[in-house]
């Protein structure tokens, strides 16, 4: 494994949108690569920490969504968003993420990046509640067949010192997606992420899972951790 580049490169203009991420919660579980490899778009493969690969769990809220320059869209600009990610690197050898479903409280928002960007977004009644240091998120999709309900609740510790795992997982500045029979890259930015280190109290989240195809891990997340947020640019896709 190379070392991550905990700095995010140069950002080509245009940019295509902005946005802030804040109050969110990483949850990852430590797998095999030959578990997820499945899930990758051709030309990228599971990227690696000595030896294993992760399955995120993120939620969040977003903010602000919009425009390169001026106010955020109406109907787009804040919502809340729980998504699961995988984590990938191209022939290329540039790293990103693979997402196996975005699920969030906004209609258009699932629409829009269903049709325009081929995302897996799904809708969902979602909920988030801070009470000092906890946070408490809770979703359930809004779909036919069974109930997926999910539910995190922790409580915000200290600052992180932040090492080489969680810049593996953190310090990623792109999303593969496959769209229209090929691979694209669409290039993000954002500064360095404040991490803190976070206690798990409620965990509900084998249904969400398993709703992606994924086998629920059985056990507590290998890595845990909270942070306020940073703002976000993203730029063109890069076709693979």
């Amino acid at each position: 494994m190379e070392a991550s580049w905990p700095a995010a490169p140069g950002l080509r203009r245009p940019r295509i949108l902005r946005q802030r991420w804040l109050d969110l919660t990483f949850l990852h579980w430590a797998v095999e690569p030959d578990e997820v490899a499945r899930f990758f778009p051709p030309g990228t493969r599971p990227d690696t920490f000595e030896g294993r690969t992760y399955v995120g769990l993120v939620p969040f809220r977003m903010v602000g969504t919009g425009l390169p320059h001026g106010p955020g869209v109406p109907y787009f600009g804040s919502f809340l968003e729980t998504n699961i990610r995988l984590y990938s690197v191209d022939e290329t050898g540039r790293r990103g993420v693979v997402f196996r479903s975005l699920d969030a409280n906004r209609l258009a928002v699932v629409s829009t990046a269903r049709t325009v960007f081929g995302l897996p977004y799904r809708w969902a009644r979602m909920h988030h509640h801070r009470d000092g240091a906890h946070h408490t998120y809770t979703s359930t999709l809004r779909r036919r067949g069974p109930q997926v309900d999910t539910a995190i609740g922790i409580e915000m510790g200290p600052r992180l010192s932040i090492g080489p795992l969680e810049d593996f997982l953190t310090a990623r500045w792109g999303l593969h997606i496959e769209r229209f029979g090929r691979t694209w890259y669409l290039p993000n930015h954002h500064p360095a992420w404040t991490l803190h280190t976070a206690t798990l109290t409620t965990l509900d989240a084998g249904a969400l899972l398993s709703s992606v195809g994924l086998t629920p891990p059985g056990r507590p997340p290998d890595h845990l951790a909270f942070s306020p947020g940073v703002p976000a640019e993203f730029g063109l896709p890069l076709r693979h």
